[in-house]
């Protein structure tokens, strides 16, 4: 069992090989849940929740079939659209 102390600051220290182990690097954002059985804490979403309808926009797709090269340029040319 591993344990750790609440600072004067109400900071704690989560120990290394916990950090090493879920790849977690300095600045990363928790989300705090307090729970029955003490706090959760887990790792904020960089990005918002999506469903698969919407990231699935091209699963089926009929047309002829398109090379790496092909699909590199559209990428860059939607890109450029969004800027």
């Amino acid at each position: 069992m591993n344990t750790t102390r609440l600072s004067s600051k109400g900071q704690i220290i989560i120990p290394q090989h916990i950090r090493e182990a879920h790849r977690w690097q300095p600045g990363l954002e928790f989300v705090v849940i307090d729970t029955d059985q003490g706090l959760l804490l887990t790792p904020r979403m960089p990005y918002k929740p999506t469903t698969i309808d919407e990231v699935s926009g091209c699963v089926n797709y009929k047309g002829p079939r398109k090379s790496l090269k092909q699909m590199k340029e559209g990428i860059a040319k939607g890109a450029k659209k969004q800027k």
